[in-house]
């Protein structure tokens, strides 16, 4: 399911990529819940990072799966979908 909601959100361009995106964008968000994904290869830095800031996340496929399945020509860890 994650995938599929992954790439919606990039076809209608309400995804933020990475850690540093995501962080910037939940405390802008007046939403009280959010649609987090993190790979499942993701560094045990971004993971602890999510969980020290308290955000609920799903994990997913590994970046380079992530990466080659959404046709993206870089690879990341956490995705955020607004």
């Amino acid at each position: 399911m994650s995938l599929k909601e992954i790439s919606e959100a990039i076809e209608k361009g309400n995804i933020c990529f990475g850690l540093k995106e995501t962080l910037k964008n939940i405390k802008k968000s007046k939403a009280k819940k959010h649609k987090i994904f993190a790979a499942n290869d993701a560094r045990e830095e971004t993971i602890n990072k999510l969980n020290e800031f308290g955000i609920d996340f799903s994990k997913t496929k590994g970046k380079e799966e992530l990466a080659k399945e959404l046709n993206l020509d870089f690879e990341c860890e956490v995705f955020f979908i607004k």
